[in-house]
């Protein structure tokens, strides 16, 4: 498989084999080097503002918009507020999110199924997560690693070309998630030298009850463990809003420069109005890693687009610029995709993103 070329703007400092990722990324070393905590530590010494969470889900949005006010401003002020009584923000949002399942809303397809009751939308993940694996992983970008994954089974897109189709395509696969179980592999990873917690798929939009359960299980030794939210970016807007305050690196695919290409070969609608908001979003919430996979035949309708909009829109982000397709999965019976991306399709990808002012780096 050939590395990934990374793309990011800025200056090449070259610090600690780093680079401009100490700019794209300056929160996220600050967690690691114990100069401020996660993200979700913040989120559970915030006060939820309600003495209790069982009350209907309009004044549980309502007191987490001014929890979210709160948080924001410690955030700036850099003072953790001391534990109080009564729920956290943390909890709310646990909370919130097992109310979605009632309605599903977790990603912009909105299946409004009743998962509690078993019923099951698009992705076919019910109310009880499925984990296909979790471990150490050494293949993800080099700031990352080695970052603890945890791969959940099923995905709202269907790509006809997807490299982890056996578990995105079967929300069957693997085990039963209980955030309890969770919670102490991730204190082992932890032990073991992981430098974050990386949630995946699959994708983990639909297991979001699940993610945040476990982050809330968690404690002391979690204090400087950073979370990564891995996916789609389909995700929609109330779990966005819900992984606001928790999650640290958001690291996302942007696929496709048009809905076109998004239709034919993801199955998925809207894409481009979902994706971008949800990348602007991100951007102010937390911190990106942007991953574009460049596809054969793909470079002006997809990988240029994206690149302009990146780069008009949040040029500071850390962009990974990927040349590792290859045809899986169902990618043989279109003809356009089965292939790799050529050495003039590369060097084009490369000299475009130059031009735009977006910096070469490894």
């Amino acid at each position: 498989m050939a590395a990934p070329i990374r793309v990011s703007p800025g200056r090449n400092h070259g610090i600690g084999g780093w680079g401009d990722a100490l700019d794209a990324l300056k929160d996220y070393f600050a967690i690691l080097t114990r100069k401020k905590p996660a993200r979700h530590w913040w989120a559970r010494h915030i006060p939820a503002g309600l003495p209790e969470l069982g009350v209907e889900e309009e004044r549980l949005w309502e007191a987490h918009a001014r929890a979210m006010r709160e948080l924001s401003s410690a955030w700036k002020r850099g003072v953790i507020p001391p534990v109080g009584r009564g729920p956290s923000l943390l909890d709310l949002k646990v909370e919130l999110s097992r109310r979605l399942l009632e309605n599903c809303r977790m990603c912009e397809r909105r299946c409004g199924v009743n998962r509690w009751e078993g019923e099951r939308g698009y992705c076919g993940v019910g109310p009880v997560s499925r984990v296909a694996s979790e471990f150490l992983h050494l293949g993800e970008e080099s700031e990352l690693v080695p970052s603890h994954t945890i791969f959940f089974s099923g995905c709202t897109f269907r790509c006809v070309y997807c490299q982890n189709w056996d578990i995105a395509m079967d929300p069957r696969t693997g085990n039963p998630a209980d955030p309890h179980l969770l919670a102490s592999a991730i204190y082992r990873g932890r032990r073991q030298g992981s430098r974050n917690v990386n949630f995946v798929g699959g994708n983990p939009d639909p297991n979001l009850h699940t993610i945040l359960s476990t982050i809330a299980l968690l404690g002391e030794e979690a204090k400087y463990l950073p979370m990564v939210w891995n996916s789609n970016m389909f995700t929609s807007s109330e779990a966005m809003a819900l992984l606001d305050g928790v999650m640290d690196i958001y690291l996302g695919d942007f696929r496709y420069g048009n809905d076109q290409c998004a239709r034919k070969y993801s199955d998925v609608t809207s894409y481009t109005a979902v994706v971008t908001r949800n990348f602007l979003q991100a951007f102010r919430a937390g911190e990106i890693m942007l991953r574009q996979l460049l596809l054969p035949g793909h470079l002006e309708c997809c990988t240029k687009p994206i690149m302009r909009w990146v780069a008009e829109n949040i040029p500071s982000v850390y962009f990974n610029l990927m040349f590792q397709y290859r045809p899986e999965y169902r990618a043989p019976l279109y003809p356009e995709l089965n292939r790799r991306p050529s050495p003039e399709e590369r060097e084009e990808a490369v000299t475009y993103a130059l031009s735009l002012g977006l910096e070469l780096w490894d």
